[in-house]
């Protein structure tokens, strides 16, 4: 049987494209030369099939659930437990605005995505040979030095998938690559959620969890083979300089634009819908069913949430990605505050086992929301070298806010879960009316 040619391969891709992409001409580009035009139905499944594997890469290495498991099961200590979450999410942020001027001095970004993906790849699987092989603080330093690697090298595919894609996919169809990106991955996180609540029926030992993370490593290593047949064309390199020179000099931004700043100010109080989720957890199991099968449930509300609403969300963001936002905090925002009146005025349904899953998954819609719109905003908010520079200023910033935030609400611990979730609640919505005042960019 002949093979396909690759003129074949690109035929069918065009023609899925414009099913896909709701596009009668897959050459009608927006914001693209003529050259990455060309090439537009092939990244675009590209990006896809990448975008989900690391997504599922994510969701079996999750912070919360899984290196938490593994931590435990290995014996180590429960200060070392406590900095995997913010290791992992602020970690990722940090370096960004030094790594920024570096990035931008290279005409091709993909070279440093697939870098950033190899070393993801091989930290996570260097978790599971320490969760396989070590016990104990040893086998706990092992694991956050990996989480600290792991970190860093996302910080260079944050900076860079953002200007790849805003190089190869055209305006008006990233929101809806990421809407599908998020709702393949969430069918698959559903699946893991499964497999995890089946896991939770029995005692399992730190080597069933290293398989998992094995798996889970994998997934950038093979993202990382599809990536490599993506088409760059050569972008512009406009500042590239000292990296930390170019982090003072892009600081500017934050005073000098209006947009970007408010931007900031916003995606800074859209963080609600990251930070309130782990207090829904601990709700389910101060009522009584916080069993180790109850967060495989929650992995499945969270999966069910991204799969059903992501694609929704991401077509909304390419008509306005602002709206999207300004909708997607209000439902976080009165989601919290029914939280706080059911376990102050329903104390009885609180205790329901179906309660709180049903909470995450309605939160888990909002957050995919907050997440198209905050990521579609930024792409198309602007252009060129300066797109490099929203992405490294903003995350950068995002990240201090983030530590600041967790440092707030952990000294705050001594609060109930429910008001804690309805402080956030209130600043969800104050990021609702802020978003109100952004310009349109579609």
């Amino acid at each position: 049987m002949p093979l396909i040619s690759t003129k074949e391969v690109d035929e069918r891709l065009e023609h899925l494209y414009q099913l896909v992409a709701d596009e009668e001409d897959a050459r009608s580009c927006r914001d693209l030369d003529d050259g990455a035009c060309h090439w537009v139905p092939r990244n675009f499944f590209i990006y896809l099939i990448a975008q989900t594997l690391t997504s599922l890469g994510d969701a079996l290495s999750s912070p919360k659930t899984v290196l938490t498991w593994v931590m435990t099961a290995v014996g180590a200590p429960l200060a070392m437990i406590s900095l995997l979450v913010p290791i992992r999410e602020s970690g990722s942020m940090l370096p960004q605005l030094a790594l920024g001027g570096w990035v931008r001095s290279r005409e091709m970004r993909k070279p440093i995505w697939l870098l950033g993906s190899a070393l993801q790849g091989l930290s996570v699987l260097t978790c599971a040979l320490a969760a396989f092989t070590l016990e104990g603080k040893t086998a706990g330093l092992v694991i956050l030095g990996c989480v600290v690697s792991f970190s860093l090298a996302r910080s260079l595919n944050s900076i860079a998938s953002k200007d790849v894609m805003g190089k190869t996919i055209p305006k008006g169809k990233r929101g809806r690559l990421g809407g599908w990106s998020a709702g393949i991955s969430g069918l698959l996180t559903l699946g893991v959620g499964l497999y995890l609540t089946l896991m939770g029926r029995e005692n399992h030992g730190a080597a069933d969890y290293a398989l998992l993370l094995a798996i889970a490593g994998s997934m950038w290593l093979i993202a990382m083979l599809v990536f490599a047949f993506l088409q760059e064309t050569p972008g512009e390199t406009d500042g590239g300089r000292n990296g930390w020179k170019a982090a003072r000099q892009s600081l500017g931004l934050v005073v000098s634009d209006k947009p970007f700043r408010l931007f900031v100010l916003t995606r800074s109080l859209l963080l609600c819908s990251a930070l309130t989720a782990p207090y829904y957890v601990v709700l389910a199991r101060d009522s009584g069913t916080g069993t180790a099968a109850m967060l495989g449930v929650f992995m499945i509300a969270g999966g069910l949430a991204s799969s059903l609403s992501a694609p929704l969300w991401g077509t909304m963001a390419d008509r306005s990605a602002r709206l999207v936002m300004i909708r997607a905090a209000i439902l976080t925002g009165f989601l919290g505050l029914a939280a706080y009146a059911v376990m102050r005025l329903l104390p009885g349904l609180a205790q329901s086992s179906w309660l709180w899953p049903l909470f995450f998954f309605v939160l888990g819609v909002a957050h995919a929301g907050v997440r198209a719109g905050r990521k579609t905003y930024l792409v198309d908010l602007a252009g060129g070298v300066k797109r490099t520079d929203y992405v490294s200023v903003s995350n950068t910033l995002i990240a201090i806010v983030l530590l600041v935030m967790g440092a707030i609400t952990g000294a705050l611990s001594f609060l109930a879960p429910e008001v804690i979730i309805a402080g956030l609640s209130v600043l969800g919505l104050g990021g609702a009316l802020l978003a109100t005042r952004l310009p349109e960019t579609q």
